[in-house]
């Protein structure tokens, strides 16, 4: 695809912008005619012989369950690249509402994973696919590096084994520099050695969710929010695909299967629904559930720094990693905003991430002074000028 110009891809993002505003406000009986509801799915089937009375069932090419940024990239290079014919439902009235829009949209090296994972493979190689696709099409990005701090002399061997693993990993141009270095680079941070990540990089994520919903449009995918799946089941070697619109989940404790007012039974299912995608998969009768790998959520707040002329720092700053996380960074976006955090809370039990994932901090406020001085211990040993004034609660994620 030719290179558009900004104004082309601005413009682009304007209109599909106007698109995805009006179907989230449309009703359940008049669903945006770009989108497919349940019941519009449900009124094809019985015209193509479904049973009058009885569920109806379609047999269709692909689906694609959850349109956070995985689903929408599966879903696009399903249609553009395979010619595949795609339907993508999310049970939210929108794209990305989920991790997709609850994170701190860095672009990752590759630096910590085991080496030759699929989390090192993937991590390397879809660095360096994302900045060629956002160059293509003018996604706002910004590859700003990236430095991993050793705040005291104990840190360091731990940073060497970082190094170690990244050079392992195939990432480029990581370098060890000295404290004196790290501060002519960033003349506000104090840390005895720093691990420099040059291709480390942030990204506008809700752009490049609606520049991968533009492209699957155009390429043939319809889009069906407010339409969740709600349970399946195997049929010889075909997985039937349970599907209702969202309103029938309000009430629907999820001890009893849910009726579905559609079977639609793909070639292809491709499950991208996140944090929820095991519990996805142990509602599929038929599948063996120890194939499906055990959960383990964990919720992290993220703090604003305000009150101050400009930005303190001008690439991400990182810890050593810690249990569960790689520990409370410096993340920056692409208007200069600074970010702290997340913390680590483990949640034990309860699998219904929609409700955490919506959970602000506000109703665990007995947790900030907790947060806070946690946050304190490590930005203050790092940073010679903050002062707890400047930060404040900014959003919540589940990972």
């Amino acid at each position: 695809m030719a290179m558009k110009s900004a104004t082309e891809a601005t413009m682009m993002r304007l209109r599909l912008t106007r698109i995805i505003t009006s179907a989230t406000r449309a009703t359940t009986s008049n669903t945006n005619r770009r989108l497919l509801s349940a019941k519009n799915l449900s009124s094809q089937s019985n015209k193509n012989g479904g049973e009058e009375g009885s569920v109806a069932r379609e047999r269709v090419d692909c689906l694609v369950i959850g349109a956070g940024v995985v689903g929408l990239a599966v879903a696009r290079e399903l249609a553009a690249k395979k010619r595949r014919k795609v339907i993508l439902v999310d049970s939210a009235p929108t794209f990305g509402t989920g991790t997709s829009s609850r994170n701190s949209e860095v672009i990752h090296a590759g630096i910590y994973y085991p080496p030759s994972s699929f989390k090192a493979l993937f991590c390397v190689r879809g660095r360096e696919l994302l900045y060629s696709y956002c160059r293509e099409h003018d996604i706002p990005h910004k590859q700003i590096g990236k430095l991993i701090v050793a705040t005291g002399s104990s840190e360091i061997p731990k940073l060497n084994s970082i190094m170690n693993r990244g050079i392992e990993n195939g990432v480029d141009g990581l370098r060890m520099i000295e404290g004196y270095e790290a501060l002519r680079i960033e003349p506000e941070l104090q840390c005895s050695k720093a691990l420099l990540s040059p291709v480390s990089g942030i990204i506008d994520t809700h752009s490049l969710m609606l520049t991968l919903v533009g492209e699957a449009e155009g390429y043939g995918t319809t889009l069906s929010y407010n339409t969740a799946v709600v349970g399946g089941h195997l049929e010889g070697n075909h997985l039937c695909v349970h599907i209702s619109e969202s309103k029938a989940l309000e009430n629907w404790d999820g001890k009893f299967p849910l009726q579905p007012e559609l079977v639609l039974i793909p070639k292809l299912v491709v499950n991208s629904t996140g944090l929820g995608a095991p519990s996805l998969a142990k509602r599929f009768s038929g599948i063996d559930t120890a194939l499906i790998p055990t959960s383990y959520y964990a919720r992290g707040c993220y703090f604003t720094l305000a009150n101050t002329k400009g930005p303190p720092f001008r690439h991400l700053i990182y810890p050593i990693p810690e249990d569960g996380g790689l520990g409370v960074h410096v993340t920056l976006d692409l208007n200069g905003q600074v970010k702290f955090g997340p913390d680590v809370e483990w949640i034990n039990g309860g699998s219904d991430t929609s409700i955490l994932l919506n959970k602000s901090c506000k109703p665990i406020l007995p947790r900030d002074k907790k947060v806070l001085s946690q946050f304190e211990g490590w930005i203050s040993g790092a940073w010679l000028c903050w002062h707890p004034t400047q930060t404040f609660w900014s959003q919540t994620g589940v990972c």
